[in-house]
This record gives structure tokens, sequence and C-alpha cells, in this order.
């Protein structure tokens, strides 16, 4: 099975409201959807976390290199595009555009063998996996009020995310956390993420220590990105002191930057972003790094329902990931594949089990929200 052409398009009009750029606006593309076409008519599907125009440039550099390749040697060819694109950077959007594909070949593997993508990997530990709901953190009573809608939907894990975290005072960080605290109750996980990637974060080692201690206070399951992300020395000493488990790493790419994190001990927590880290095979690779460290692998996961199905398996197939990231409120993760994300009674997600991702994408949400042709038809 030869590759004949990957087709992309951008996901507009739906953006959901993010911190990594104040300027966004839902008309700006953050996520791109891509269509892996093969010589015998069966079409796998990716993610990537760019935008379209930097996705199509990514495309068309990497295109001498994917044509006419095996559509079902997903590490391999994902490899060597990686391998011969060194020269552009390790990172960045030829990085993530790999990813997507990859999640792609995976998806045409598990066609073709008629197996689910988490089996190909090398087994399924489980069939359902916990969402945790990741909302922006808000002011105490909106905030309540989401969190409240959240629960009654049926989820029993939660993040609560940049917003005015960090950015205000320890007081109003103190107060978002008790009233997140206070509303999902005792019993459910709670997450905070400060987001100190973000750009010209102003806190340092010392602020983070000393919100981590605060943190402790409520229980929090990990306290994520609470430093910027090259502050390797920090994170390691953070993770030694902190009385909560650290979690980062959503802005690295590939395994050879989460192992330098690993190898000092920066995180009990590895959050790879599976449509722009390197795909599945990377994050693969990553989980089973982190176990030799004595780290789990929960995803990140503010991407698309593609990344998410993508998750799923990925969950299914790693031995102590039992968590996955769910943007709530997002039509790109809700409404963008058939069949859609269903909780059950005890706020779990199942893990298809049909052929590769086991979903498809759905058309009506492509036409709403894409910006070109991906060239599918209707199952």
């Amino acid at each position: 099975m030869k590759i004949t052409d990957i087709k992309s398009s951008g996901l507009t009009g739906a953006t959901p409201l993010g911190g990594w750029a104040k300027d966004l606006g839902r008309d700006d593309v953050a996520h791109t959807i891509i269509a892996v076409h093969t010589d015998d008519g069966l079409v796998g599907i990716g993610s990537v976390f760019s935008s379209a125009a930097l996705v199509e440039g990514a495309l068309a550099t990497l295109a001498p290199l994917y044509m006419g390749e095996n559509a079902l040697e997903p590490d391999r060819v994902s490899e060597k595009l990686h391998q011969h694109t060194f020269w552009f950077g390790r990172g960045g959007t030829v990085t993530h555009t790999i990813s997507g594909i990859n999640i792609a070949l995976w998806d045409l593997l598990g066609q073709a063998t008629g197996q689910p993508v988490g089996r190909l990997m090398g087994g399924r530990y489980r069939d359902r996996v916990q969402p945790y709901a990741s909302i922006l953190a808000d002011e105490p009573a909106p905030m309540r009020d989401e969190l409240e809608r959240l629960r009654s939907l049926g989820f029993r894990a939660f993040k609560i995310g940049w917003g005015p975290l960090g950015r205000q005072s320890a007081h109003v960080d103190h107060t978002i956390v008790r009233t997140a605290r206070e509303t999902v109750g005792a019993d459910v996980i709670l997450a905070v993420d400060p987001g100190a990637s973000d750009a010209h974060w102003s806190h340092g080692y010392k602020w983070a220590l000393r919100t981590a201690q605060m943190l402790a206070d409520y229980d929090v399951a990990w306290f994520e990105e609470a430093l910027p992300p090259d502050d390797l020395l920090g994170y390691t000493e953070l993770r030694r002191l902190a009385p909560v488990p650290i979690a980062g790493g959503e802005v690295l790419t590939r395994r050879q930057e989460f192992a330098r994190y690993l190898q000092e001990g920066a995180f009990d927590i590895v959050q790879p972003d599976t449509t722009k880290g390197g795909g599945l095979s990377e994050s693969r690779r990553i989980g089973w790094t982190a176990e030799l460290f004595g780290a789990r692998l929960i995803p990140h996961g503010w991407n698309t329902a593609v990344g998410l199905v993508a998750d799923l398996h990925l969950a299914s197939a790693l031995s102590s990931t039992d968590l996955v990231e769910y943007k709530t409120g997002s039509p790109y993760i809700d409404d963008l594949t058939v069949p859609g994300f269903r909780l059950d009674a005890d706020g779990m997600l199942e893990i298809p089990a049909g052929p590769g991702l086991g979903v498809r994408l759905d058309q009506d949400a492509l036409g709403r929200w894409g910006t070109s042709d991906l060239g599918l038809h209707d199952d």
C-alpha cells in the first residue's frame, strides 16, 4: 500500500479560547486535519497542532520523502521524515506535521489489518480511560457554574488552567483553587495549570514552590507548566521539593527532548501532545522512557477529536496512562468525528475497538469548519 497524496484542511470558525496567544480569535487556525491517501483507496486521518499555511508548507517540503512510501510502516516512514529534515531543526512545524502523518499511518495500518491502533501499538491494557475536563480558570462565580455543569455531565476529574492564575496575586490564585476544590468535591481529581509557557511569563522557581505548597492544601493531583518550559534546572529542583507532583512537556517535541528532562528528574508526569510531539510513535517511546525514570505519561490534549482518539489508543497501549485530557466545549472535539464521545456511568470514555482509530470525520462538520477539501468520501 503506497502513499499517493496527503491533503490538509485547517479548522476555523470555532477555535476555542486558549492562553497561548491572547490575540487568537475564533477565526484563527490553530489545528489542521490531514488525510493520507493510498493507491488502494484507503485513507488515514491525522491532526496537526499548527496553522494550515504552515502545514501546507511542511507537506510540500516532505512530499519527496513520503510520496510512494509504504503506508503500513508508521514507525519507519515517520523516522525517515524526521531524519531527513533534521537540518530544518528538530521541533516546530515540520515535526508537528510529521506527527499528524504518523497518526494517519497508524490509522491506515489498523484499517488494513482490521485491528485497533492500541492493539497494534503493543496491546490493550484497558478498554476505557478516564478523561479529565480541561477548562480555563476564571473568576470564582462563572468557574463554579462551569465546573458544576461539567460534573452534572458525568466528569469526575478536572483541570483548571491559565486565565488569572499566576497573573494577578497569590490571593486570587488561592481563591480560584479553593473555589474549584469546593465545587468539584473532595472525591475527584483536580489538577492546576497556570500556563508558564505563556509569552513573557514573569514568575520563577520561588513563586512555583510557594504555589505548590498552597496547592498541596487542596490535594491537587499535579501542578502543570509551573515554570517556563526551558527551565530544566528549575523544574528539577521544584520536583525535588514540591509537595505535589510536577507535570509538563506540552511544548516539547520528540523523545530526545523528553529524555533530558526525565534523566534530570524534572517531571513526575510527562505530557507530550501527540499532534505535535512526533505522533503516536514518539508518544509511545516517551511513555516507555518515562516509566524507566519513575514517571508516567498523561497526554496533553487541547487539540481535536482526532488527537483525543489517538490519545485513547495511546492510553490503551501504555500500562500507567490512565487519564486523557478532554478540552470541553470545543466543537472540534465534540462534533468532528463519527462516532462522537460519550461518558459512561462511571465518567469514563470507551476506547474504540474497531479498525484503525475507529472513527471517521464528520463531513458536515468539515464543511462548516474546514478550509479545504480532504478528498474524503462517506462510508
